[in-house]
């Protein structure tokens, strides 16, 4: 009888059957050999166990972090949406310090709602009125507050200036006279800001504002007292609506919640600061409030 062992594995026999003294050989071979190799098995089934247990842990985390960031978001959009009560599609997050309680005792003079508002800051209360008025608007600062005041005791609008804090720098380090001059010049740029408090008819309101306008032309361009009644929409005004005055040099731009509409003009935009601004201004709270808060914009 002739046999060759072609591996380690099995032994191969030529003739008759192989006896049982071999059989037992090759079966204690196969076992060492898989004995052998458990301790690698083992290795290999704990490193991929190790594997899979890290992978899970870092799909976990970072699905914490996309619902924590979900979480955020959502909380934003509820900001955005509890504050953009607007209809010219106005951003605002005022609410984010805003007086609540002011809020509750005045559910029409919370943080306005229009114009381009956005505001994460200190939210401003005119205290005749209490109407809210947030930190920013078109980009500028909030400088001070004042009340436009009819017949002595009647309230009719809160006002707000906004300004530019860069364009304002040397001016703020200067004397009150040079803010005196700085307020009257259109080549600052400003926003004045106005939140009516009560119903008044547009007429009576744009009358009123070009009565104060006119002297202030001397004559010049008397055409553009037209051109802001034309561009001003003919709706009454309620309490609450708000309307924005932004002037930059020869530019005044016109904004209320149905509209905006543009004046060309630099002796308008001139008359119209000193209108606010100037020496027998329509708000002298708002003059005052202002040339207490350019120092700190």
């Amino acid at each position: 009888m002739h046999f060759f062992a072609s591996s380690s594995r099995s032994l191969l026999f030529s003739g008759r059957q192989a006896p049982a003294a071999f059989r037992w050989a090759a079966a204690t071979a196969t076992h060492q050999q898989q004995a052998q190799r458990a301790p690698t098995r083992v290795m290999r089934s704990f490193t991929r166990r190790a594997l899979s247990a890290a992978t899970a842990t870092s799909c976990h985390e970072s699905a914490a972090r996309r619902t924590a960031l979900v979480a955020v978001m959502g909380v934003v959009a509820m900001t955005l949406d509890y504050n953009n009560r607007t209809n010219t599609g106005v951003l605002s997050l005022g609410a984010l310090s805003c007086d609540c309680d002011a809020g509750r005792r005045y559910p029409s003079k919370g943080v306005p709602s229009s114009g381009d508002v956005f505001s994460v800051g200190k939210i401003t209360n005119e205290p005749a009125t209490k109407i809210a008025f947030p930190a920013l608007c078109n980009g500028m600062s909030l400088a001070g507050v004042g009340v436009r005041i009819k017949y002595v005791f009647v309230n009719v609008y809160a006002v707000g200036a906004y300004f530019d804090p860069i364009a304002m720098m040397a001016v703020k380090k200067g004397t009150q006279e040079d803010m005196d001059r700085a307020l009257v010049d259109p080549t600052y740029p400003r926003t004045i800001r106005i939140v009516m408090n009560r119903g008044l008819s547009v007429d009576k309101f744009i009358d009123a504002i070009v009565e104060a306008i006119e002297p202030r032309l001397n004559g010049q361009n008397l055409e553009t007292l037209v051109e802001f009644k034309e561009i001003f929409p003919k709706v009454d005004l309620v309490e609450g609506d708000e309307i924005e005055l932004t002037i930059r040099g020869d530019t005044l731009l016109l904004k209320t919640g149905l509209g905006v509409g543009t004046i060309r003009s630099r002796p308008f935009t001139e008359a119209m600061c000193d209108v606010y601004f100037g020496k027998e201004p329509v708000s002298p709270t708002l003059k005052k409030d202002v040339l207490k808060g350019i120092p700190a914009l």
